[in-house]
């Protein structure tokens, strides 16, 4: 299962990253960037994650992907012209959907996960259009929202996690690239947790990890 989720994100972002290279590239050959690499700068980005889970112990868990929101800050700081850090501070919207059958009637159930997000990147630059970025990742749940529909009914549920057993400090690997045009900035990542979503194991949700790819628009300062 995870392999299968990872392989075809892994398609998704490839195609992505090519796009954005090569439509980069044809502007950097007509002379229209500016190159920022030494400069200490400060943005803001917006996008979307497409996000699922997989089992950590490879039973049996079918789910498919969903959108969420993301956005916030990020801040670059150069060690000379190829090298650098980019710390971020995002509000990132994660979950799963899934179908399935209850006692002959089917049913659809979606979770959205909110997090805070704070990646730490070492920044590698090339070119002054290109960063490529890979690092650790914190991230702390915000709360979760279940909405769960069978045809006759519909249950939605929001909680914030105050006593259960779910983990909310979660540690994950993140990589991805920046393609810089100038005052923008078009961002692609893909990220994983390292750790269980279930705490020690005794909350009653599902044992998962998360797993997204993200795309955002920034601008820079």
């Amino acid at each position: 299962m995870k392999k299968l989720i990872v392989k075809k994100m892994e398609k998704r972002i490839l195609t992505v990253l090519v796009i954005m290279t090569v439509f980069a590239g044809s502007i950097c050959a007509q002379g229209g960037l500016i190159d920022n690499r030494k400069k200490i700068q400060v943005g803001v980005k917006a996008g979307m994650n497409y996000s699922n889970v997989y089992d950590t112990k490879g039973e049996e868990f079918k789910s498919s992907a969903k959108a969420g929101f993301a956005g916030g800050l990020f801040l670059s700081i150069p060690i000379g012209a190829f090298i650098g850090i980019q710390p971020e501070m995002l509000l990132s919207q994660k979950g799963f959907h899934a179908t399935g059958r209850i006692l002959g009637s089917a049913y659809d159930f979606t979770r959205t996960t909110t997090y805070i997000d704070v990646p730490l990147f070492l920044a590698i630059k090339p070119a002054g259009f290109l960063t490529l970025l890979v690092g650790p990742q914190f991230s702390y749940l915000l709360k979760q929202k279940n909405v769960f529909e069978n045809g006759i009914t519909t249950v939605q549920q929001e909680s914030e996690f105050e006593n259960d057993n779910i983990r909310k400090n979660t540690l994950c690997f993140i990589g991805g690239v920046d393609i810089n045009l100038n005052h923008f900035i078009i961002g692609a990542r893909a990220g994983w947790d390292s750790m269980n979503n279930n705490g020690d194991g005794t909350a009653t949700t599902p044992r998962y990890k998360n797993t997204w790819l993200q795309g955002t628009i920034g601008i820079r300062f």
